[in-house]
């Protein structure tokens, strides 16, 4: 995870991902969380609380999903661990305890009893097996579940209740990835009846139950078995509503306007403006929260001829007006990003600031001029008989941030197409790579995000980056224990990536959502809203 929806890969990536093992990670900054019921108010049972998203999910099979499935499936499971939000510490929640050995290569998790998933079919240390063994397996295409996967050298489950994950090496970073829904146990028996339609019959062990999926709407229900809720939740039985409805609304307006009307009680991924108008308003609360991961990037195709020159990437870097692009999107309540990594996350330094490109129109000019890019009778610039010409793969919901861009790239002669597409359909083609230019964040809580999107075979590595020194450097970077020596490494990594201007960093932004007074009780993971602790006010 940005104005409607941010890319939130839980790697995050998807993710929105991987983070942190041996060592506390700092999340991102929280405020405003609503806490506005009365004191004499008591938590009610039933009713339905209905969220709003501005994307559809591609498939509710987490292990195949791009990213947007996320907020979805994240309801649906559950994980082995779970981050502490006030310590940040990683804790145990469907093991009962783990240790991990000597030389930081073998983790061993002893599993609950009495869980079982929502078919019924018990959850034993064999169930992780499975799962993990399924992501791991080329056919399956996990794209990002199985990249969050490759530290695990071998998958054993002795008996029942004894979990063994040895990883090729000590890893910063897995303890995170098993504390996420990306590495929630699935029911081999539920994906095998169900077959090719797993994604629209998801089960999982979690709070939530899936019950439909109808056009842009997800229906959850109550799962009355559960009873292993993570011990911050002050409720950890069943959920208090009885369902809880998704809706994919894409259009800002019609988000809010929903929200306005009551046919939603949450709104999420909300813009800056639209969450203004909602904050003095005590018939809603809003939660804002710094976003972590990598900010607003304007990506390159480095595999595009015009950009294996680095006066090219340098020039870009310069046309680009951040300062215009936040005021325009956010109304100013933004920061300039002269590096990839936010600020909300482990690794950034602020001193590398010094390494970014002003703004500056004439110099991006000479350097386009000096890569020989010359300005043609008609105003576009021309090298070698063909024109500077890019189109700029972009989705309704970051439409300003691509049109401002190609207007101040046009400012230097340089054409730029825009395509805008479906969310779905363009992060496929982001993915792919089928673009010149594009747009795109996403939410993470450790520096690692910085491996899946410039590691030369990164999952995310959508540039086409292959940089042998940056390579090596995102390598130390996963093995790095020690927190200050690892900071030191990330610090190199993105003063490379500034250098070699892969991409342009524009903004680091604020998530917003927006409830309903009514509903009391919304927490946040340190990725997203949950529902267990909610009830409504009637």
């Amino acid at each position: 995870m940005k104005k409607n929806k941010r890319r939130t890969f839980r790697v995050f990536l998807g993710g929105f991902v991987t983070l942190c093992m041996f060592m506390v990670v700092g999340c991102s900054s929280q405020k405003n969380e609503p806490a506005e019921q009365k004191e004499s108010a008591k938590p009610e049972k039933g009713g339905t609380i209905t969220v709003a998203y501005p994307y559809d999910p591609d498939t509710l099979d987490v292990q195949k999903s791009a990213g947007s499935a996320e907020v979805y499936t994240w309801l649906l499971g559950g994980s082995l661990l779970y981050k502490d939000p006030v310590t940040n510490e990683y804790k145990p929640s469907l093991a009962s305890d783990y240790k991990i050995s000597e030389d930081g290569k073998t983790l061993t998790f002893t599993i609950r009893s009495g869980i079982t998933f929502h078919d019924g079919t018990p959850l034993t240390a064999k169930s992780f097996k499975e799962t993990f063994d399924r992501a791991l397996n080329p056919e399956t295409k996990a794209m990002t579940v199985g990249e969050l996967m490759t530290p695990i050298k071998s998958v054993k489950a002795p008996d029942d209740h004894t979990l063994v994950l040895e990883l090729y090496e000590p890893n910063a970073t897995f303890l995170y990835t098993l504390g996420i829904n990306s590495s929630q146990p699935l029911s081999l028996k539920a994906i095998e009846k169900a077959g090719e339609a797993y994604g629209r019959n998801p089960v999982g062990v979690g709070p939530w139950k899936f019950e439909s999926w109808k056009a842009s709407k997800v229906t959850l229900v109550r799962n009355e078995a559960f009873k292993w809720g993570e011990a911050y939740y002050e409720n950890q039985g069943p959920p208090r509503a009885d369902k809880l409805v998704i809706k994919s609304i894409p259009d800002t307006n019609l988000r809010m306007s929903a929200l306005e009307s009551g046919a939603i009680d949450v709104a999420t991924e909300v813009p800056v403006k639209e969450a203004k108008k909602f904050q003095n308003n005590p018939k809603y609360q809003v939660m804002e929260r710094v976003r972590s991961g990598v900010g607003m990037l304007l990506e390159m195709n480095l595999r595009r001829p015009e950009f294996q020159d680095i006066k090219v990437r340098q020039a870009l870097n310069m046309l680009v007006n951040k300062k215009a692009i936040i005021q325009a999107v956010m109304q100013g309540d933004g920061e300039v990003a002269q590096t990839p990594l936010s600020p909300a996350t482990l690794g950034y330094d602020k001193s590398l600031e010094k390494y970014g490109y002003e703004y500056n129109v004439n110099e991006a000019k000479k350097l386009l001029d000096d890569a020989g890019w010359k300005v043609n009778g008609s105003g576009v610039r021309e090298k070698d008989g063909k024109t500077f010409s890019l189109d700029l793969l972009s989705s309704t919901d970051i439409d300003k941030e691509a049109q401002l861009v190609q207007a101040m790239l046009g400012e230097a002669g340089i054409k730029i197409t825009i395509q805008k597409l479906e969310l779905g359909t363009y992060l496929q083609e982001a993915v792919k790579g089928n673009f010149d230019l594009t747009l795109m964040t996403g939410a993470y809580d450790d520096p690692d995000i910085l491996y899946f999107y410039f590691y030369s075979n990164g999952a995310y590595n959508m540039t086409g980056v292959k940089d042998d020194k940056l390579d090596a450097l995102l390598l130390k970077g996963r093995t790095t224990i020690q927190i200050d020596a690892r900071n030191q490494v990330y610090k190199d990594v993105q003063k490379r990536i500034v250098e070699q201007a892969y991409v342009v960093p524009i903004y680091f932004d604020k998530v917003f959502t927006v409830i309903n007074s009514r509903v009391k009780g919304v927490k946040w993971t340190s990725i997203m809203p949950t529902y267990n602790d909610s009830w409504i006010e009637n």
